[in-house]
């Protein structure tokens, strides 16, 4: 999640097409990695969030990285890097060293067959290991990459191709994967403790292809796109782990002609994922903005993001308060505070240490999105570009062994009132064992 640079790709095949963040943030929010551009060569580069103000730090190798290098960082300070050479997928540890850049060579991945993709996951709860996917024809191995003793580590194998990639608890044991299988999209979880064990974690219509995009371990939430209510349009949803409450599909996620993709749900919420805030990108013709929602309410509240937002890259803090990351000529390092106690209020920028302005957030949806933006129910605020000193005005207004629940109905059909329970087909939210 992290100085002025666009993203290095704006879609992921492999993930149903999911937009890819702007920057990467550690589970524990205290450092972020990105690959930053400086004229035309790409550079990793590391960001420290659990201080009095950000601040940013370039580790360039000795030579130029490629377009689309993954980075990640590592709950040490440290940065992994994900390079590909000769047809052999190389992982190193970068780190500063004084004025030049430190680098520790982990190994590498082979893979036999060219066709086949391996690509990091998300950060994992306990922020000292790091893990990756190898795509196969036929199968998936889940990687240990970092943090292990002795280099790579091959941990699972799972039948079928798989994508996405959650944590679902506060160890690192239960991971979630879209299996992709006789050519059907489900949810399953791999349990890494017990020598890869996968099991069926969300199934809803048998020919449907559902994902999970987001999971909260504190309350349990969620989130869900699946095209069970609308076959062949995948719509968000959300559920609860290992409740009987159904799968719901509020209207007021659809927003025409947007895409708009979870990133982030507030922690700390325990027993009540109902209350967790959770923040959106919404991508549509005009560009991308931030949305929040909530489970309990019935509708979207747009943020005009900060300029040189590190597009769907941001974190909640346990008292909702939601930190967005940006970059500017102006600002190369700052984030944006967006504090959310039941509706959006306000947003209050911290820059870098030596950074000669500040630049705010502006509450509101762009004026030409608001077309989009109409399908929720939300109001729009301002939508004037952003000042560099004034505020801005506020907005108008673990785990036990599976259990299946497939009795549970689908409910927010399109065409209903969001929350009004239509069942529409059989689901499985399963908890996973521990």
């Amino acid at each position: 999640m992290t100085v002025c640079a666009t993203e290095v790709a704006l879609g992921n095949d492999d993930d149903g097409g999911a937009p890819r963040p702007g920057c990467v943030i550690t589970a524990d929010g205290t450092y972020a990695a990105r690959l930053a551009l400086a004229g035309e060569s790409w550079f990793p580069e590391r960001w420290t969030l659990d201080g009095p103000e950000p601040y940013a730090v370039p580790l360039p190798a000795n030579q130029p990285e490629e377009p689309g290098t993954e980075v990640l960082p590592i709950s040490d300070g440290r940065v992994l890097i994900h390079r590909i050479a000769g047809g052999r997928h190389l992982f190193s540890l970068l780190y500063p060293t004084g004025p030049g850049t430190g680098e520790l060579f982990l190994g590498a991945v082979e893979c036999p067959d060219p066709s086949d993709r391996v690509r990091l996951l998300p950060p994992a709860p306990r922020g000292e290991c790091a893990y990756a996917l190898a795509v196969g024809r036929s199968s998936t191995v889940v990687w240990l990459v970092a943090g292990g003793a002795f280099g790579p580590e091959r941990l699972a194998e799972v039948p079928g191709r798989c994508s996405g990639g959650v944590w679902l608890d506060s160890t690192g044991r239960m991971l979630a994967l879209d299996r992709t299988l006789r050519g059907r999209t489900k949810t399953v979880v791999v349990d890494l403790e017990e020598g890869g064990s996968v099991s069926p974690l969300l199934q809803i219509a048998e020919d449907s292809d559902d994902r999970l995009l987001l999971a909260d371990p504190d309350s349990g939430l969620l989130l869900i796109r699946s095209d069970a209510p609308s076959p062949g349009h995948g719509r968000l949803g959300w559920g609860v782990l290992g409740s009987t409450l159904p799968v719901r599909f509020p209207e007021c996620l659809r927003l025409r002609d947007c895409v708009v993709t979870p990133f982030a749900i507030q922690p700390g919420q325990v027993l009540t994922p109902e209350s967790c805030a959770v923040a959106l990108r919404v991508d549509g013709a005009v560009g991308s903005w931030v949305g929040v929602w909530r489970p309990a309410e019935r509708q979207v509240h747009h943020l005009a993001a900060p300029e040189g937002w590190l597009a769907g890259a941001g974190r909640w803090s346990r008292d909702g308060v939601l930190q967005l990351p940006y970059a500017t000529g102006l600002v190369p390092c700052g984030v944006s505070w967006v504090e959310v106690p039941g509706a959006v209020q306000e947003c209050m920028p911290c820059a870098s240490a030596g950074a000669p302005g500040h630049v705010a957030a502006h509450v509101g949806v762009p004026a030409s999105a608001s077309a989009s933006a109409s399908a929720s129910a939300s109001a729009p605020g301002d939508t004037s570009a952003p000042e560099p000193l004034p505020l801005p005005e506020p907005s108008e207004p673990v785990a036990t062994r599976p259990v299946p629940l497939r009795e549970a109905p689908l409910r927010g059909q399109a065409g209903t009132e969001a929350g009004s329970p239509t069942p529409v087909s059989a689901t499985t939210v399963v908890t996973p064992a521990r």
